[in-house]
C-alpha cells in the first residue's frame, strides 16, 4: 500500500481507535522515514513567524548578545513536546480534550481552556501579522496601483490572500498539508541558511568573536523584551506543542496503535510508534533550529550595525535589507518571494491546525460531541472559513506586523506555564506507566519544565507588570 494511500485511509477517522486500525511500527531511521511527517508541518508553522519576523527583529534589535537564548529557545520545548506527544498517541485523545481533564474547572470548562481561549485572542494579532507580512511582500512583487504599500494595495493584497487561503484549504486533507509544508520550508529556508552561513566572506560578515559573545549567557536588561518575545514563538511554542498533537493523530500513530488492551502487544506498538515519533520530533527541530540561527544571525550581522528594526508597513522594506545588502539589489526579488512561500507556509499550517484547536475547544465547552466526525469536520472546515477573515481584518486594521506577532509570542510564553501543568498531570494520571521514557528522557523533561517554567513565570510577570522587562 502506496504511503499516499495509508494516509487517506487513516484520515477516514483517525481519532477512532479500534482493532482494524492496528498497525506494526518501523524500526530505525529507513524505514521509518515515510512514516514522519507532523513536525514538518510544524516547521512549516514556526519558520514564518518565529524565525523571518521576530527572531531577525530581535537580532535588529540587541545583535549577537541572545544567540544563546535562540539555541536554548529551540533545544528546551522539545522534551515536552515529546512527552505530551507520547500522551495523545497511547490514548487517540487530542489536546483540548486532554486540557480540560486537569482541574479545577468552571462548569464544562477546566482552567487551562479558559487560559487557551485568551491566547486565541492574541493569535488573533500573530497571524494577522502573517497576513499582513504576506500581503506586503506581494504588494511589492506586484503592486496594485501606483503605490506598492499605499492603502488600496495592500487592502486588495489582502483580500487575494484570505480568498486565497480559504480556497486552498478550506477542505485540505492531511496529506496535502504535510507535502504543502515540505515543499514550502525547503527551498528559502535553504537559501536563507547558505547566506547566513556565507556572511563571513561578504562586507556584512561575523566573526567567532561575534559568535562566543552571543553565547555567554548575557542577557542585558535592554534585550530582555526582545527576549521573551522571541522565546516564546521560537522553537515549538504552546500552541506549536498543542498543534502537534492533533497531526500526530491524523498521521495515524494512534489508530495504528490501537485501543490499550492492557496486553504486551498494545505496548510493544505504542513504544514502536512513540519511536517513530521521537524521529519525527528530532528532524524537525534540526530543520526549525538551523533555520532560527539563520535568521537571527542575518538580523544581528546586517541589520543591527545599521540600526535598522522591522516596523510597520515598512517591515518587509527592512528585512529585504538581509538580502540586498549582501547579494545586490537583484536579490530583493528573491527575498520577495521567498518571504512568501515562508510566511505563506505559517498560514498552511495554522489555518487547518487551528481550525481543528477550535473545533475541540467547542466540543469540551460541550456545543457538540468530538467523537462525532460528521459535526466535527463541519466546524473544522467552518473555522477555515472564518479564521482567515478574522486574522485578515486584524492586520488590515493595525497594520503592525511586528508587533502583532511579537504581542502573540509573549502571549504565548505564558501559555506554556499551563502547557507544563498539563503535560505532567496528564502524565501521571493518564499515561500507562510502562510507556514512560528511560531516565534520560525524564532528566531532559525536568529541564525541559525548569527552564519553561522559569522564564514563562518571568514573561507572565513582565506582562503584568510587576517586574520590568527592559
Amino acid at each position: 500500500m502506496s504511503s499516499h494511500l495509508s494516509e487517506r485511509t487513516a484520515e477516514v477517522d483517525p481519532y477512532h481507535l479500534d482493532a482494524a486500525g492496528i498497525r506494526e511500527p518501523p524500526t530505525g531511521w529507513r524505514d521509518s522515514l515515510r512514516y514522519l511527517g507532523p513536525g514538518l508541518i510544524l516547521s512549516a508553522s514556526i519558520v514564518g513567524s518565529g524565525e523571518l519576523i521576530a527572531t531577525t527583529t530581535a537580532g535588529a534589535q540587541v545583535g549577537f548578545v541572545i544567540l544563546w537564548l535562540v539555541l536554548f529557545s529551540c533545544l528546551v520545548k522539545v522534551a515536552v513536546q515529546v512527552e505530551f506527544a507520547r500522551w495523545t498517541i497511547a490514548t487517540g485523545t487530542p489536546a483540548l480534550s486532554g486540557y480540560n481533564r486537569v482541574p479545577p474547572r468552571v462548569g464544562r470548562l477546566g482552567w487551562i481552556n479558559i487560559l487557551f481561549f485568551i491566547m486565541v485572542l492574541s493569535k488573533v494579532l500573530q497571524i494577522g501579522g502573517i497576513v499582513g507580512g504576506t500581503a506586503m511582500a506581494l504588494s511589492i512583487l506586484w503592486p496594485l496601483g501606483s503605490d506598492a504599500l499605499g492603502p488600496s494595495s495592500i487592502a486588495a493584497w489582502h483580500g487575494i490572500v484570505i480568498v486565497t487561503t480559504i480556497v486552498v484549504l478550506g477542505a485540505s486533507k492531511y496529506w496535502v498539508i504535510e507535502k504543502g509544508a515540505i515543499l514550502m520550508v525547503a527551498g528559502f529556508s535553504i537559501l536563507t541558511v547558505a547566506i547566513a552561513f556565507g556572511l563571513p566572506f561578504t562586507p556584512w560578515g561575523y566573526t567567532l568573536g561575534d559568535l562566543a559573545s552571543g553565547l555567554a549567557f548575557d542577557l542585558p536588561p535592554a534585550a530582555i523584551g526582545a527576549a521573551i518575545a522571541m522565546f516564546g514563538i521560537t522553537g515549538v511554542g504552546a500552541d506549536e506543542i498543542t498543534m502537534y498533537n492533533y497531526w500526530c493523530i491524523e498521521k495515524g500513530y494512534a489508530r495504528w496503535v490501537g485501543p490499550n488492551d492492557g496486553s504486551e502487544a498494545w505496548v510493544r506498538r505504542a513504544r514502536g510508534w512513540t519511536r517513530v515519533m521521537y524521529k519525527d520530533a528530532i528532524l524537525s527541530m534540526v530543520i526549525y533550529t538551523f533555520a532560527t540561527i539563520a535568521f537571527f544571525i542575518m538580523g544581528a550581522a546586517v541589520l543591527h550595525p545599521q540600526h535598522l528594526v522591522p516596523a510597520g508597513n515598512e517591515m518587509i522594506v527592512t528585512l529585504a535589507r538581509m538580502y540586498t545588502d549582501t547579494l545586490g539589489p537583484w536579490a530583493m526579488w528573491i527575498f520577495l518571494a521567498g518571504a512568501v512561500v515562508v510566511l505563506g507556509s505559517t498560514l498552511w499550517a495554522s489555518v487547518p491546525s487551528h481550525s481543528r484547536m477550535y473545533a475541540n475547544w467547542l466540543a469540551t465547552a460541550g456545543v457538540f460531541d468530538w467523537k462525532d466526525a460528521v459535526p466535527r469536520r463541519r466546524w473544522v472546515r467552518g473555522f477555515s472559513v472564518a479564521l482567515p477573515i478574522l486574522w485578515g481584518g486584524s492586520s488590515l486594521l493595525l497594520q503592525q506586523p511586528v508587533l502583532m506577532v511579537q504581542v502573540g509570542g509573549v502571549m504565548t510564553g505564558v501559555f506554556l506555564l499551563a502547557v507544563l501543568v498539563a503535560t505532567w498531570y496528564l502524565r501521571r494520571t493518564d499515561t500507562d506507566r510502562r510507556l514512560y521514557g528511560g531516565p534520560l528522557a525524564t532528566a531532559l523533561l525536568v529541564l525541559s519544565t525548569t527552564a519553561i517554567a522559569a522564564l514563562g513565570l518571568y514573561t507572565a510577570l513582565s506582562t503584568l507588570g510587576l517586574v520590568s522587562a527592559g
